[in-house]
């Protein structure tokens, strides 16, 4: 049997100044190609030094508004897939709790 390869792509437009004005991305195996975006975080980990790396990066036009939802949102799911991961309902609920206090704080959340 073939492994099947599933690609995802990121293309960043930057300004002069390096700094990111569009971004575009794309995914074969949900059907999303060249899809623009304002904002993304990508999280590897790296077995051989036990850490993660990261890719964030966000347009210079990104809202404020929206960055603050987009990071509730991030944590929320970090939240779920820390817990669908390692099965420790404790800790993901304390993880949730943190969001609601996040979100209240940013007054994002009713």
């Amino acid at each position: 049997m073939k492994n099947k390869k599933s690609k995802i792509e990121i293309l960043v437009e930057l300004d002069e100044n390096k700094i990111p004005e569009k971004i575009h991305w794309s995914a074969s195996d949900a059907g999303i190609k060249n899809s623009e975006t304002k904002a993304t975080f990508l999280s590897v980990w790296d077995s051989n030094r036990k850490e993660s790396l990261r890719i964030d990066l966000w347009t210079k036009d990104m809202p404020l508004d929206e960055m603050k939802i987009f990071f509730y949102q991030i944590l929320t799911s970090m939240s779920s897939t820390f817990k669908r991961a390692t099965q420790d309902e404790k800790m993901s609920q304390t993880m949730l709790d943190f969001c609601d206090y996040f979100a209240e704080k940013l007054e994002i959340k009713k």
